[in-house]
């Protein structure tokens, strides 16, 4: 066996298209901040915009998570931007040594594969935090982007999904092979998402909210992926048969305008508290007896796991790896896509029926903890990483 006590930490370099606040963001910091320090010296690369969704870049800076910002790297398609991207992190990536280039999001997931292929990086990891293709866009584009994820792929040496049907879904549209997927779910702090931890009394007062209410809520970007206007119009049939419901919207995005009309417009506004941009995502969490979710296409996002370790059944759209973080009847309830009626009375159904909440948001916790904990995931990154090494016959000492 090598002695291997003298031997570097393997340089990692996560690059990523923005550091927003969002789900692939959270993702990438946690597992930069993890990562065994003596086993791994981890970078991350980021594009400089942020907008109204809130920005991770200082809370990176303050874990001192080693912070390249590339000017840039944009989430627009600008041919003269991206190829000076390209170059710019082709240079770094070849000046720095990395021998794990792992990327995130589509734009850097492209970008920086090319990048690390062009520079000789020996191992090439990309996170699908859901697919840049869906079936809401038109076919053509969404071909260009299945035939730009093939060729990526050819250059990957591991595909991670956060889901099982984003591994079927790849490998159904020609993208790389099955012994290149590998399943770890995108996991959250267990310690900080526990019910027991929060005085929710306080937490509605803190909000404006009556402490006997049944309160319906939602944490994500005001987007058309994560369609808040169908929430909003949910929200009205709900508001209609349940006089005692309130409403909590976190967050922001580029349709907040829309929404606090169509709040208006369904009658609810006095009922309807929309927070903001919040850092304490358990403590809105713990306000809740309900959580509601109406997004068109994901991966699995985090706020489902986040919900269930706080106890709350999920009513949610059958959207990509949604369906295998809720069982339906289990720990919340699956309805079509657009079944606004079925939603809402779903929630109506709830929020009559204190026990079954109970239920179900005791089986949601118990599985959160099973699937969704954040040292599981950091091993399981950390393994994919010293298997590759040794097959790639690189440094050891990971």
């Amino acid at each position: 066996m090598n002695d291997n006590s003298s031997a570097s930490p393997v340089r990692v370099l996560h690059p990523i298209t923005r550091l927003i606040v969002g789900g692939a963001q959270e993702n990438t910091m946690y597992t930069a901040a993890l990562l065994d320090p003596e086993r791994f010296h981890v970078e991350v690369l980021s594009g400089p915009q942020t907008g109204s969704e809130g920005s991770l870049i200082e809370e990176v800076r303050a874990r001192e998570i080693p912070l390249i910002v590339l000017p840039d790297l944009l989430r627009q398609i600008s041919p003269l931007h991206d190829l000076r991207a390209l170059d710019k992190m082709r240079r770094i990536i070849r000046a720095a040594g990395y021998q794990i280039v792992h990327t995130h999001s589509s734009k850097a997931g492209i970008l920086g594969r090319l990048a690390a292929y062009q520079a000789g990086t020996p191992i090439i990891v990309h996170t699908v935090h859901g697919w840049s293709f869906h079936e809401y866009m038109s076919p053509l584009t969404k071909m260009a982007y299945i035939l730009l994820e093939r060729r990526m792929a050819s250059f990957s040496d591991a595909l991670i999904v956060v889901a099982e049907r984003d591994a079927s879904k790849g490998m159904q549209a020609g993208i790389g092979r099955a012994e290149q997927y590998h399943c770890i779910r995108s996991a959250i702090p267990l310690d900080e998402f526990n019910p027991a931890k929060f005085d929710k009394e306080a937490i509605r007062r803190e909000l404006g909210i009556p402490v006997d209410s049944i309160v319906i809520g939602n944490i994500g970007r005001f987007s058309v992926q994560k369609n808040p206007l169908d929430w909003i119009r949910a929200a009205g049939r709900i508001g209609r048969e349940s006089p005692q419901a309130y409403f909590v919207l976190v967050g922001d995005g580029p349709l907040r305008r829309e929404c606090e009309a169509e709040v208006q417009k369904r009658g609810i506004a006095d009922r309807t508290i929309f927070t903001g941009l919040r850092r304490d995502a358990a403590r809105m969490l713990a306000a809740m007896d309900i959580f509601l979710l109406t997004s068109l296409w994901e991966g699995l996002p985090r706020v489902i796991p986040q919900a269930m370790a706080m106890s709350l059944p999920v009513v949610a759209n059958r959207a990509d790896g949604t369906i295998e973080a809720i069982r339906d009847r289990v720990n919340g309830y699956l309805c079509a896509a657009g079944e606004i009626d079925q939603m809402a009375m779903r929630c109506i159904e709830l929020a009559a029926n204190r026990q079954k909440r109970a239920e179900m948001g005791q089986r949601g916790r118990e599985l959160a903890v099973n699937e969704f904990d954040l040292c599981e995931m950091i091993t399981k990154i950390e393994a994919l990483y010293q298997n590759l090494l040794e097959k790639k016959g690189g440094n050891q000492r990971a």
